[in-house]
């Protein structure tokens, strides 16, 4: 019995299609599609979102178009992905004459909110997400929790935006963030901690913690 084949690496996918593999652009593919689509669709946020298809079609025709020149240079096929998209999202932006900062403390003045004792015990009340599936109660909440999320990533500057996903939304370590970003790795650090600050604000203004609402 022949023992199972892992299947191959990303990096050797490139390189197979590279040198004219069809198949290991489709594998490619398969694999990251929807992380890539979620990527740019939330990045887009909502107003901009329907040229989600747009900018995914066109990150894969930028992939055909630099199979032949592609080369890691440190960076893994999926941060080289990414990267081709937020390029992407940054030129769509930029061509629907909208001003993109580039800046991690675009719009921040001093240090980031840090919730006080009092403020935080909101937090602290809400439900663990892998206790939700057992009460409708729960259910509702994180479903509110959710829809509210995507509102509030809405309202992040865009270089904010961008690391959160990626580190939150699609796993990756700090260090690829700053990679996939073109930013040194305590840039990133700081955007993710002015992003968490913000989005932990938004979320206690529209979110009460379960059972504190009327009975």
């Amino acid at each position: 019995m022949n023992a199972h084949r892992p299947d191959p690496a990303d990096d050797a996918l490139m390189a197979a299609y590279a040198a004219g593999d069809a198949r290991a652009f489709e594998q490619l593919y398969a694999r990251h599609h929807a992380g890539l689509y979620r990527f740019i669709r939330r990045l887009l946020g909502s107003a901009l979102n329907a040229q989600t298809d747009e900018v995914f079609q066109d990150t894969w025709l930028r992939v055909v178009q630099a199979r032949t020149r592609w080369a890691p240079d440190g960076a893994s096929f999926r941060t080289w992905l990414f990267t081709l998209a937020h390029h992407r999202v940054v030129d769509l932006l930029r061509r629907s004459g909208r001003e993109v900062a580039l800046d991690a403390f675009e719009g921040d003045d001093g240090a980031p909110w840090e919730p006080a004792a009092d403020a935080s015990a909101a937090w602290q009340h809400w439900p663990a997400p892998a206790g939700a599936a057992a009460h409708t109660e729960e259910l509702a909440f994180w479903r509110r929790a959710g829809e509210q999320l995507l509102g509030c990533l809405d309202q992040l500057p865009l270089p904010q935006r961008s690391t959160f996903l990626l580190h939150h939304d699609d796993g990756f370590a700090l260090d690829d963030v700053a990679r996939a970003l073109d930013v040194g790795f305590e840039t990133a650090k700081t955007r993710l901690r002015y992003a968490m600050s913000k989005l932990r604000t938004c979320m206690g203004a529209h979110l009460a913690p379960l059972g504190s609402g009327p009975r």
